[in-house]
């Protein structure tokens, strides 16, 4: 009798130290329930107080997730810089934030090509008009960084200079040699490559900023446009033209 009772105690004592200690750990250590509700009373003043404001995602929207050569995105801001320059309109490809934009592109399921079919055969550089479909073994993402690191090679061929170290006139000569077809690539066609780049400068340069471009949505007050709106029914019967400064897809996001 003596020895169960010495056994029972000790099992109460173990028992009761696993529970304290399970306290202990989940409000310290671990993230158990029960040290949960036992440490957010405690912590809470202090948390609130010591945090750092959170910063807005517009903070963060100049960050490269594909380019992982900034050599490579050095040349990618050159180039878009040729196909939107800035003017007396208004800013160019690099202050609406467009490299950032094709970085955000091609670092996604667009860039990959994820959601295309990519097997052969290929009609790469040959008559390709009948067939529609996607004719290189290369994804967007590859093709533009053929694109980029050759148009660098051809600038120093030609130039001996970088690209991004010659003159507008240069750098303009060089990117018409790939609109016309003149330069050879692996796998695509300098067309190609160049159709996707002027492409995405462009889209970059209107789409909504939530995607990277259109800083500040320059691009849309260029064209004095509004912005996606759910409507302009108060305003349908105005005469005269109402300029309105543009809304985009964070403007709408619930509070």
């Amino acid at each position: 009798m003596a020895n169960e009772n010495a056994n029972n105690k000790k099992t109460m004592n173990r028992r009761i130290f696993m529970k304290n200690a399970g306290i202990f750990t989940g409000g310290v250590v671990g993230g158990s329930i029960l040290g949960g509700i036992l440490s957010n009373p405690f912590l809470k003043e202090e948390s609130e107080s010591s945090q750092p404001a959170v910063e807005s995602a517009e903070d963060f929207q100049e960050a490269r997730i594909f380019f992982d050569r900034f050599e490579d995105f050095v040349i990618l801001r050159a180039a878009v810089e040729r196909i939107y320059p800035e003017d007396d309109n208004g800013p160019g490809a690099v202050a609406l934030g467009v490299p950032y934009f094709i970085d955000k592109q091609l670092a996604g399921s667009w860039g990959t090509n994820a959601k295309e079919y990519m097997q052969n055969p290929f009609k790469v550089n040959g008559d390709s008009e009948d067939v529609m479909r996607y004719e290189t073994p290369l994804n967007r993402g590859q093709i533009i960084i053929e694109g980029l690191r050759k148009i660098d090679a051809v600038s120093e061929e030609q130039f001996g200079e970088n690209f991004v170290n010659i003159d507008s006139e240069q750098q303009d000569e060089i990117l018409q040699s790939f609109d016309n077809g003149e330069v050879e690539l692996t796998g695509v066609s300098s067309q190609q490559f160049f159709s996707i780049l002027r492409k995405m400068t462009i889209e970059g340069a209107f789409a909504d900023p939530l995607y990277g471009g259109n800083k500040n949505m320059d691009g849309w007050r260029m064209v004095e446009y509004p912005g996606p709106r759910p409507g302009f029914i108060d305003i349908i019967e105005e005469e005269e033209f109402i300029k309105m400064d543009p809304l985009g897809l964070k403007d709408y996001q619930q509070s």
